[in-house]
């Protein structure tokens, strides 16, 4: 999902070199939706890790 990020970065980066400041703008937006999103999935991720623990005596 990060590579997402990163893609619509980059092309946000060249159509904003190229003057495409609408396309640059959307592409912002979209990165910057999917970085929240990932975000969100790790935050979850990482306190149901915690709330599982180890079993004692494993």
């Amino acid at each position: 999902m990060l590579s997402w990020v990163v893609t619509f970065l980059v092309i946000a980066l060249i159509a904003g070199i190229l003057g495409f400041g609408g396309i640059a703008g959307a592409s912002i937006e979209i990165a910057k939706i999917i970085f929240f999103i990932a975000l969100i999935l790790f935050v979850v991720s990482a306190v149901v890790g915690l709330m599982r623990g180890r079993r004692p005596g494993v």
